[in-house]
């Protein structure tokens, strides 16, 4: 018999996200974020319950060739744009939209033989200081691209660092339009946060990511509890042991947990070699046979330990979950001191994955 974990993905879930999206974006267009393999959930098991959308974004030419064998003739765009010279050609061939954040790229791009020109995203560095041009450049480099017989439509592009934070988006968007003055240009500026939450920065494209999977852009569930989003990605186990506790028992590696009196834990088959977040602490909210309860102790490699205090009738084979439809992915994360992106890019490829 396999090994009882597994993690379902609820597709029409995906459909209502996107059209959480469109509601909260009405005027704008909408980049589906699906890098990292669609955060973890698989771009090939995913992508055509997103083909409503109006393109696809992401990093790896791997995965656009993926898309493109797949039949979407839609609009690609490479987030982090082309890495070597030699890969336009790939751009040009499948046509893809690339992003150019940085001198190199221009040049490469303005040497290029292409059979036509290729859409570009100008990157602005908003404040966040990863990618893009300085406010002060825009304007040359705007031009300098302008002028370029590879350069199809151009449009303007930037990220956010805080818009889920309460000082918000209003330095950045303050730079944004320092940079854009004068431009009579499209732009695409909302990642998840932004477009949930900052109506000001939609503009022409957004970009959600995070929310396309249910899970808040602020890593709190509570801040996007009443928006209809719903967890794609949920992970199911079993109880596969039971332990009885006396006074002063502990429990796994390093004897984290003591047992204040008797109690009955049960051992799940899911560890942080399926994905499941190691720091993890006692407390950890997860669902056994419906009823809310928590882990107690370390999480090991293959498995981890729960109290089956609330759930009596708990007993071999009982169900578990341990994030999805009840047990929010950000309720594990928080306490983990990491985020839902990291969970759901963390699912090992041990662990079977289904969807409906």
């Amino acid at each position: 018999m396999a090994r009882p974990i597994v993690a379902r993905l609820d597709l029409q879930a995906l459909r209502q996200n996107l059209q959480v999206v469109r509601a909260a974006a009405p005027h704008s267009r909408v980049w589906s974020v699906v890098k990292a393999n669609a955060y973890g959930h698989g771009l090939d098991r995913v992508w055509s319950s997103l083909s409503t959308t109006d393109g696809f974004a992401m990093l790896n030419i791997e995965e656009a060739i993926l898309l493109r064998e797949r039949g979407w003739k839609g609009p690609i765009l490479m987030l982090e744009g082309f890495f070597h010279a030699d890969e336009l050609a790939l751009f040009d061939q499948y046509r893809l939209t690339t992003s150019l954040h940085s001198n190199w790229q221009v040049k490469v791009l303005a040497n290029a033989k292409l059979n036509a020109p290729i859409d570009v995203y100008l990157k602005i560095n908003s404040g966040m200081n990863r990618l893009g041009f300085a406010p002060d450049r825009v304007q040359t480099v705007w031009q300098q691209l302008r002028g370029l017989k590879n350069v199809g439509q151009l449009t303007l592009m930037a990220h956010f660092a805080d818009a889920e934070q309460p000082e918000g988006i209003a330095g950045p968007m303050a730079r944004i339009e320092q940079a854009a003055e004068g431009l009579d240009c499209p732009r695409s500026l909302a990642n998840s946060a932004a477009t949930l939450w900052h109506q000001e920065a939609h503009y022409d494209w957004v970009r959600p990511g995070i929310v396309l999977y249910g899970a808040s852009p602020s890593g709190e569930w509570r801040d996007v509890a009443t928006s209809g989003l719903k967890p794609v990605m949920t992970l199911n186990s079993e109880i596969i042991g039971i332990q009885n506790l006396k006074a002063g028992d502990t429990v796994g590696y390093g004897s984290l947990y003591k047992a204040s009196g008797e109690q009955r834990i049960g051992i799940v088959a899911c560890g942080y070699a399926d994905g499941y977040p190691r720091q993890a602490p006692t407390g950890t909210p997860v669902m056994v046979e419906g009823v809310r309860t928590q882990t107690v102790g370390r999480v090991s490699m293959d498995m981890l330990a729960v109290d089956l205090t609330p759930c009596p009738q708990a007993g071999i084979g009982s169900s578990v979950e341990l994030w999805g439809d009840n047990i929010k992915i950000d309720d594990v994360a928080a306490p983990s001191g990491t985020v839902g992106y990291e969970l759901m890019c963390a699912l090992a490829p041990r662990v079977p994955v289904t969807t409906f």
